[in-house]
């Protein structure tokens, strides 16, 4: 009799595999109310390495991180009607507490727009006060009504940055640096996902911004998924809440704003875009452990992995001892597996008599005996990382430029995005109507593009090409 698969497999039911995955490989839980997580120690380490990675970006943008309340006044959201309108069916409201009726219900945090204009038109009084760059890390709420662990839950972690500048200029240009140097940088070079960096439709963008630029992703099965935002808010929000500085004209101007996200959708994104049948494969440059170190048994076979693993140490990798002895090697095997570590080191008894171990390669898979001498495994795994993360990132690429159909027809369009896959279509052949038509069948433009791919202008967006698909 066959053995069953440890996972559902990706080819019979991708979200299955998915939601057995995240449970398997011990990355999260679903928390007691209806769209919470819970996220486990070895998800929470990805999470806590993409913090890191994210905040060193953000600090050499000039961003400093700040706090701001989890609670907002409600009467806060109305005086952006835009924003407000596109956060209203999500936002929770508390109108009591202390056992009493509030005298103005408060609004748990959905994004922190609104408060923060609250303290920046106190900041900033002159132009000697710009730019102001501000980012938090923080927790969110908003009411999810379909929800999916990492992917869309109705509190998640992320960060969020605010900025006020003199001139629409500079906030344009500090929203695309952001755009590419923060997020695209990061994403690519760590997360090891090609995505596509494009301009929001009118249709798609941030509610209240004047612009709003994303960063696609094609996960496992074909669809898109936004892994993270740049927004220009213009000075929406300034009018709004009367942030004006005095200018060196002495002229009194209202400020330029943007904003700017990116939230553990990313480590969903993760696992849809690198996961296999036998787990989840994680980007050498992210993991939290690169390398675990495995006693098969015996004693002597548990100090030699300690040694192993101190001098892999040394040599700057992230590593993990498992001296369990006492549990079946397989078992450990198959949960590392199913964990992505990159690499695994295997040493038994036999190993040590023999002056060897076993090397496990986990994304491209493989094994191969190696010299136990902990010198040569210092030198020789960092190169080992580095041809894996690049592995990642290219099988990324490749899966998305050969689920992209080029097409100069709607109805194309939509069966290209319906079949899997993700559409290439001229921006004046679709156009908002075209774009409408598409939303009914569950499709959606995720971004235009220019034709050499880059990310067009708002002059440049009438001959761009949209990029279609369904999405997460």
């Amino acid at each position: 009799m066959a053995k069953a698969p440890v996972l559902t497999p990706q080819a019979d039911d991708f979200p299955r595999w998915y939601q057995d995955l995240i449970t398997k490989a011990e990355l999260a839980d679903n928390g007691p109310v209806r769209g919470t997580m819970v996220i486990r120690p070895y998800g929470y380490g990805l999470w806590e390495r993409t913090q890191q990675e994210l905040d060193a970006r953000i600090k050499a943008a000039g961003a400093q991180n700040a706090y701001f309340p989890l609670f907002i006044p409600q009467s806060y959201l109305t005086r952006e009607a835009e924003h407000v309108e596109g956060f209203a069916p999500e936002l929770a409201v508390v109108t009591h507490g202390g056992g009493k009726e509030l005298d103005e219900p408060v609004v748990v945090r959905p994004t922190s727009e609104t408060i923060i204009n609250d303290y920046f038109a106190k900041w900033v009084q002159s132009y000697r006060d710009l730019p102001l760059l501000i980012n938090q890390w923080a927790n969110v709420v908003r009411w999810e009504m379909r929800p999916r662990v990492f992917l869309r839950t109705t509190e998640f972690l992320w960060q969020e940055g605010h900025t006020a500048h003199a001139t629409r200029e500079e906030a344009r240009d500090y929203a695309s640096h952001i755009h590419r140097e923060v997020y695209a940088d990061f994403m690519v070079n760590v997360l090891g996902i090609d995505v596509v960096l494009g301009r929001k439709t009118p249709r798609e963008r941030f509610a209240g911004a004047i612009n709003t630029l994303t960063l696609e992703g094609m996960m496992g099965d074909g669809k898109a998924l936004q892994l993270g935002t740049s927004h220009e808010l213009g000075t929406n929000f300034a009018r709004a809440f009367h942030t004006r500085y005095l200018s060196k004209e002495g002229q009194q101007e209202f400020v330029w704003q943007t904003s700017w996200g990116a939230s553990t959708r990313m480590i969903g994104g993760l696992i849809m875009s690198h996961g296999d049948d036998a787990g989840l494969r994680v980007p050498p440059r992210l993991a939290a452990v690169q390398v675990v170190v495995m006693a098969i048994k015996g004693d002597e076979s548990v100090a030699a992995v300690h040694e192993i693993g101190a001098r892999l140490r040394a040599a700057g990798v992230r590593v993990e001892v498992d001296d369990r002895i006492d549990t079946p090697f397989g078992r450990r095997a198959v949960d590392w597996e199913l964990k992505g570590v990159p690499v695994r080191v295997e040493v038994g008894p036999r190993d040590l008599a023999a002056g060897t171990a076993v090397l496990a390669r986990r994304i491209p898979g493989g094994k191969e005996q190696v010299g136990i001498d902990a010198d040569t495994l210092a030198a020789r795994i960092p190169a080992l990382l580095e041809e894996d993360q690049a592995m990642l990132l290219r099988q990324s690429r490749e899966r998305r430029e050969a689920r992209t159909s080029d097409v100069t027809a709607v109805e194309d369009a939509a069966q290209a995005a319906l079949a899997g896959g993700w559409a290439r279509i001229p921006w004046a052949v679709l156009g908002p109507d075209g774009e409408a038509a598409l939303a009914e069948r569950g499709v959606s433009v995720r971004c235009l593009i220019a034709e050499d791919g880059s990310v067009p202008t708002e002059d440049d967006a009438p001959g761009a090409l949209a990029i279609v698909g369904r999405a997460y």
